[in-house]
């Protein structure tokens, strides 16, 4: 009972009930966001922990929306996890047969800075992880709050990039683009 009023409470928090993020009419079906050997509930959770796990309710969707966007897209990798892990990689130097992502070269940032990827807030990202798989298994019907979204930046910071594609919203601290329209 207590699970269920912590998950009605993130719910009124700010999403808006309309159409499901992942059910949209896109190219690409549901199972091939699901289809890959990592737990794409985990990996979407992790990404929202990472990115936005000190925004409310609205930062953690867009964030979302944005990989759900990625995967829907035929421009990006088929499923979740590869959306998120998507970068380039380095052998290790052991010669086990083990890549590592190279430094800053992610599209995610968190995941390829050198620092641990362990959540350390077990409680938030336990949250994140409810939301996550409310989000991919229909249990929590969103709008995507981006517009469309395939990119962000933290608003603190202006990549390259940016002047390329076209802006679509700011939320929390992220600003939001899609690709710029000719």
């Amino acid at each position: 009972m207590v699970r269920k009023m912590k998950f009605k409470s993130i719910v009124m928090a700010g999403v808006l009930s309309v159409v499901p993020v992942i059910a949209q009419a896109q190219p690409k079906s549901i199972e091939s966001m699901l289809d890959w050997n990592v737990n794409p509930i985990e990996c979407l959770a992790l990404n929202m922990y990472h990115e936005a796990r000190d925004q409310g309710t609205a930062g953690i969707l867009a964030v979302s929306a944005v990989v759900l966007n990625r995967v829907m897209d035929n421009r990006f990798p088929n499923s979740i996890c590869e959306v998120i892990y998507q970068g380039p990689v380095r052998k290790s130097w052991k010669r086990n047969g083990t890549h590592f992502p190279i430094k800053n070269k992610c599209q995610f940032s968190w995941y390829c800075d050198g620092k641990s990827d362990t959540p350390h807030n077990k409680e938030q990202y336990q949250r994140l992880l409810e939301i996550s798989e409310a989000i991919l298994y229909n249990k929590l019907t969103t709008i995507d709050i981006t517009d469309g979204a395939l990119f962000y930046h933290a608003d603190h910071i202006m990549p390259g990039w940016a002047k390329t594609k076209q802006r679509t919203t700011e939320i929390g601290d992220h600003i939001f683009y899609t690709w710029k329209v000719k």
